[in-house]
């Protein structure tokens, strides 16, 4: 017989690795089949059964807004959740997981009017909330799939809906309650307003992008210098990149502590900051610095008089510690209507408020000549006419930060309107309290950002002009003027709300959303009306601590833990503890972990226009689910995360090894039963008792990792156990006793026990990442017991044997030993002196500091050369002139030769021992075909 015919013959009776379990995942086609499986068996409800009972760990879900379909935020976000969960539940804890929407507010009432092409000014309200209610379920429904899609566990059937008329009535019992505490009020202040969608905003409803703006030095006439100096051609000069605000000038602020001069050029004189005189002449273009006339202290500058741009009044200079010395003159141009600081200055010195900009942003009747103008074309016409009445000394541009609207990317304004606040001074020291001491941060820089937030955060504008939302609960006495908000009120609309919904409020008067025969406390009328506005959706979603957490049954206050991306610093965990402190005098949450956003490989943010962007459900359907779910834990995500088609795929070749990985051990296992064929702990060859001690490092890791929330550890560590511990060593060394061994012989039987303990929790403890292809793995696995699903298992305890201090020790030694005879083997390849590793004998010399090492190489005994993957190892007394030596561990020299004997065609071993006891076999496979 051939060679190769014998090779092929002697082969068969080989113990191969024989498992179903695909090489290829295939996963975009079979993990539908999986998902279907979970709702078959309803694991959701399974795994709450489980831990019935036990600890609870809830984690509340932040509400996406139900307008769009699937992206990678959205996935990043969720898959992080679940892992969570899944982690958790498999420690025991019950962990009832509600998913949430958003399904109030402007992206959702603009969506609704794109796609439905009403009308929101002249639709009937009622019918208009019905379009945006409809939209809204509809993508609910369409986010739900994709999210499941996901492989995310939760209680699918069951979510929390902001439009839900009971979660609704929860709303405005929170904002009754602050009512009732004196936090909530009707105001007129500056607000940032988005001209493009006619409503206020909130600072959390705020972004800043760059912006080119006009900047300009603009000289007001003095009238009344209060005898500091001639009136006679006497200005200030103040610096503005706002010129569309001059018509609401009504005061120039002063730095109490500065000192101010009073500078001449050519023939006029102006008043200007002494420590901006540099840049002023710098900006002016003066050849030289102008003569200083007098000098005088802020304080002594204020009611100064002199004549307004506009308006014909007579304005004031008054003193404001916001002045500084980083821009402009030092004199502060400050129209009370069109700035929060502006606005203070108003009402400390009683100034007239004007805001002569209307909803569309267009100048009013108030602003004159400028009536009707936009922003942008105001500040050119201004800017002329400036110019020609020669009080304009310098037009510049500027680039600078500017507030834009977070949806439309607008740039917003600030306008005083009447709107609904809330008073954040009310609560904000237990606010910081609360974080001081109550809340644990992941990562901690969250702590600070949190507080800082809440530290310097104005009152909340809570008010909306808009339809679609919850309608703020406050009542009008048309006779006297009184705003009605009480508990009576509350909780009367309450009730209506439970059986109605908020549309109640659109569809009935006002006397009959009151109760019944209700009268005025003030003044006992009963002639009402009723708010138009409605509450800013991140009341709505600030409020779900107290609808959701407080109103499930299978839910807890507070949760355990509020988990979303970096920007809800500012908006759902602020807006949460805000109305939660308020309420309940206590944070919602007992921690905050916050992830970051995504960027692409060199750190870009994706962008359409840069065509990086990467869609999640792309991906899914060409590589699966489980690809994501992999990235989602590789990434470090308290930073930004990078993602790409390359990231992708290198997750995809991670995937693969590890897929490769259960499919040997799976088919290494296809003849063991753990019931009859386990092996004790301290029947196993110190090699087995080394791979279950570090399976058991990897298990215990991985525990205290996803405890940690650092799931690119956990990822990491099974990564490289597969790849470097198992792969590449273990495996590759137990492949001889487990194919060539006898069957059931003691020694093959003890890997298996150490492959089946292995693949049993690497599966386990992989479920909560990979949660499709651990469920697929956990299929092949004879477990005692057995549950229906992955998810139903505990976390693994790893039973080891007893071993000595040392005895790791010695094994980190021999796994550096055998990393550098490894090297010379690959030397002797590259040299054709062998094939491969089995067709080699190694000689090797231990002198110097290797000396060390005879001892744990005389404990290995016979297993030397299995241990370095050769046919033949002996340790010698003496290098020869031509042995390789190692420039890692000193004293260690190899001899690489040739392998003696012949080749065994069943196990590759080269053996003397060849063709003695049979024909063509080893003795020890000449004995194991015996005795099989």
């Amino acid at each position: 017989m051939a060679k190769s015919e014998k090779e092929k013959a002697y082969g068969n009776t080989l113990n191969l690795p024989k498992t179903d379990f695909p090489m290829r995942g295939n996963l975009a086609k079979k993990e539908p089949e999986t998902l279907q499986f979970w709702e078959d068996i309803d694991i959701n409800r399974l795994v709450n059964e489980k831990n019935a009972g036990h600890e609870t760990f809830i984690l509340h879900d932040g509400p996406p807004y139900a307008n769009g379909h699937l992206h990678l935020g959205h996935t990043m976000n969720k898959v992080l959740k679940d892992m969570i969960n899944k982690s958790k539940s498999l420690q025991g804890y019950l962990t009832p997981y509600v998913p949430g929407w958003d399904t109030h507010g402007l992206p959702i009432e603009l969506k609704a009017i794109e796609n439905v092409g009403l009308d929101a000014k002249n639709s009937d309200p009622v019918a208009f909330r019905d379009a945006c209610r409809d939209y809204a379920l509809k993508f609910l429904d369409i986010q739900r799939d994709e999210f499941k899609r996901l492989g995310v566990r939760a209680d699918w059937d069951n979510p929390y809906v902001t439009l839900d008329p009971a979660f609704e009535a929860e709303e405005i019992g929170v904002f009754g309650k602050m009512a009732e505490k004196g936090y909530i009020y009707k105001g007129s202040k500056p607000v940032h307003w988005c001209p493009h969608d006619h409503t206020a905003l909130a600072e959390a409803e705020i972004e800043y992008k760059e912006q080119s703006s006009p900047s300009i030095y603009v000289a007001f006439k003095v009238t009344d210098a209060k005898g500091l100096f001639d009136t006679t051609n006497a200005y200030i000069l103040i610096w503005t990149t706002t010129p569309w605000t001059l018509p609401g000038n009504r005061a120039v602020s002063v730095h109490p502590e500065l000192d101010y001069q009073l500078i001449q050029i050519d023939d006029r004189h102006y008043l200007v900051g002494k420590d901006l005189l540099d840049s002023l002449v710098a900006a002016l273009g003066l050849e030289s610095k102008p003569e200083v006339l007098a000098t005088f202290k802020g304080t002594a500058c204020e009611y100064i008089k002199y004549q307004t741009p506009y308006g014909g009044d007579e304005g004031i200079v008054t003193l404001g510690t916001h002045v500084t010395t980083d821009a402009g003159t030092g004199c502060v141009h400050t129209a009370p209507g069109h700035g929060m600081e502006d606005f203070g200055i108003g009402q400390e010195y009683g100034l007239k408020i004007l805001s002569p900009v209307d909803d569309e942003g267009r100048m009013t009747a108030e602003a004159g000549p400028f009536e009707g103008m936009d922003l942008k074309t105001a500040n050119g016409a201004i800017l002329k006419d400036l110019a020609d009445r020669g009080i304009l000394l310098h037009q510049g541009t500027i680039s600078h930060q500017y507030p834009v609207c977070w949806r439309c990317k607008t740039p917003t304004f600030f306008r005083t309107t009447p709107q609904w606040f809330a008073s954040i001074d009310g609560f904000r020291e237990e606010a910081l309290q609360a974080i001081e001491n109550d809340i644990k941060f992941t990562p901690a820089w969250g702590k600070e950002r949190i507080y800082n937030m809440i530290r310097d955060r104005g009152d909340w504008c809570i008010s909306r002009q808009r339809i679609w939302g919850v309608p703020i609960p406050a009542f009008y006495c048309e006779d006297c003027g009184e705003i009605i908000i009480n508990e009576e009120t509350i909780s009367h609309l309450q009730d209506l709300f439970r059986d109605h919904g908020a549309n109640v409020w659109f569809e009935r008067e006002a006397k009959d959303l009151l109760p019944a025969d209700y009268h005025c406390p003030a003044c006992q009328s009963q002639k009402f009306s009723k708010e138009t506005d409605i509450m800013d959706v991140w009341f709505d979603s600030g409020s779900t601590h107290q609808g959701v957490l407080r109103g499930r049954p299978d839910l807890s206050w507070p949760a355990d833990m509020y988990l979303e991306g970096s920007d809800q610093h500012r908006g759902w965990f602020n807006s949460s503890l805000c109305t939660s402190v308020a309420v309940n005098g206590k944070a919602p949450y007992r921690q905050l972990l916050t992830h970051g956003f995504l960027v692409d490989e060199q750190g870009r943010k994706m962008s359409k226009s840069l065509g990086n962007g990467v869609d999640p459900l792309e991906v899914i359907n060409k590589q699966g689910a489980d690809i994501l779910r992999l990235w989602v834990a590789s990434a470090d995500y308290r930073g930004d995360v990078s993602v790409s088609q390359g990231i992708l795929q290198q997750i995809s070749e991670a995937y693969r090894k590890i897929r490769n990985t259960f499919r040997f051990i799976l088919g290494s296992l296809s003849d063991f039963d753990p019931a009859k064929d386990r092996v004790a702990p301290a029947a196993l060859t110190d090699l087995d008792k080394w791979a279950l001690l570090r399976l058991k490092d990897i298990v215990d890791n991985a525990k205290e990792a996803y405890n940690d929330y650092e799931f690119h550890q956990v990822y990491r560590s099974v990564h490289n156990f597969c790849t470097v511990d198992l792969s590449a060593f273990y495996l590759n060394i137990i492949k001889d006793r487990l194919y060539a061994n006898e069957t059931a012989g003691q020694d093959r039987r003890a890997a298996q026990t150490v492959l089946y303990d292995t693949a049993l929790a690497l599966d386990v403890i992989l479920s909560p990442i990979l949660a499709f292809t651990s469920e697929e793995v956990f299929r092949y696995l004879d477990i005692p017991n057995k549950p229906q699903s992955v998810q139903l298992m505990d976390w693994p305890e790893v039973e080891v044997p007893q071993v000595s201090d040392s005895f790791l020790k010695r094994w980190d030694r021999l796994i550096d030993l055998r990393n550098e005879v490894t090297k010379a083997l690959e030397e002797a390849r590259q040299a054709k002196v062998i094939g491969n590793s089995l067709d080699a004998k190694v000689i090797l010399t231990l002198t110097g500091e290797a000396a060390d090492y005879r001892e744990d190489i005389a404990d290995l005994g016979e297993g030397l050369a299995d241990f370095l993957l050769v046919s033949q190892a002996e340790v010698g007394d003496k290098a020869a002139a031509d042995a390789w030596t190692s420039d890692v561990l000193e004293g260690l020299s190899v001899v690489v030769q040739p392998a003696e004997g012949e080749k065994c065609p069943r196990c590759w071993k080269y053996s003397t021992s060849v063709g003695h006891n049979h024909e063509d076999l080893c003795d020890r496979c000449a004995e194991v075909l015996s005795e099989e």
